[in-house]
């Protein structure tokens, strides 16, 4: 009886305050920060235990090594969110008409999402400047930057959250571009997986962030008579956002393509 008092009492807290919509964002946003905790250092306790080479790794590799399993756990969870809400989900749908401006909904589990997500861009966007430049270069911390203001715009205002999420399925990538560089630093260069993840960071990243962002465009495009009765702030932001990571990824596109044609020549 004691032990189901206690969980009721903690499935009241979790329901009336942690996920109560004044609270959301905040709890969220905390929630995200603690998790990226959770996932550094979980990738630290099973790579030692798991991996042979991380042990042979200087320590502000093991350092990188376990940040990656932080951007990896993330991707993997904000990618399957946005999916949902942008293919399945029906609260952004055009059919829902009477339900308000497809730029103003939002509902307690996209909030949700989209907190964790500015959770994981505080915390890795802190290490990255902490330990400046090892973590990354400057072109990291203006992604972060602006996806960070955009995705806690979206949150904090309820708007927009459509267009953050579609720009946040880019994030599926993220998995294959940490992977290459587990494969790189364990001395896999050369091996069948490297080429095979090679192939898989090309489509992805022309799907997820190249011919997706055309969509989200053309979305905007249709909508435009929505979009134009944002904030200004956040109209700002839905073009000058996604306009600037485009341009980012086109430029890393550039280089994922030349990488692996480097890698097809050397296998002929």
């Amino acid at each position: 009886m004691e032990i189901k008092s206690y969980q009721n009492h903690a499935e009241g807290f979790v329901k009336h305050y942690l996920l109560a919509d004044p609270f959301l964002p905040y709890t969220s946003v905390l929630a995200g920060i603690f998790l990226s905790k959770m996932a550094y250092d979980l990738t630290e306790s099973l790579s030692s235990i798991h991996i042979k080479s991380y042990s042979a790794l200087t320590k502000m590799k093991r350092i990188e090594w376990n940040n990656r399993g932080i951007s990896t756990l993330h991707a993997i969870f904000i990618s399957l969110m946005a999916l949902y809400f942008v293919v399945f989900s029906d609260l952004f749908s055009d059919q829902r008409s009477l339900q308000g401006l497809i730029v103003i909904r939002s509902s307690p589990l996209s909030s949700f999402g989209l907190g964790v997500s500015v959770g994981y861009f505080l915390a890795d966007l802190g290490m990255i400047i902490w330990l400046y430049p090892s973590l990354g270069g400057s072109e990291y911390i203006l992604h972060h930057c602006l996806s960070g203001v955009a995705v806690a715009y979206s949150l904090f205002s309820g708007e927009a959250q459509l267009y953050t999420y579609m720009v946040l399925i880019s994030e599926v990538t993220t998995p294959e571009i940490n992977l290459r560089w587990y494969l790189d630093i364990s001395g896999l260069k050369r091996s069948k997986a490297y080429l095979i993840n090679g192939v898989a960071i090309f489509f992805a990243w022309l799907t997820a962030r190249i011919l997706l962002f055309i969509f989200m465009f053309y979305h905007v495009y249709l909508h435009y008579d929505q979009v134009v009765m944002m904030h200004p702030f956040g109209y700002l932001l839905v073009f000058a956002v996604p306009i600037a990571l485009s341009v980012m990824n086109l430029m890393w596109f550039g280089k994922i393509v030349k990488g692996l044609m480097r890698t097809l020549e050397k296998k002929q």
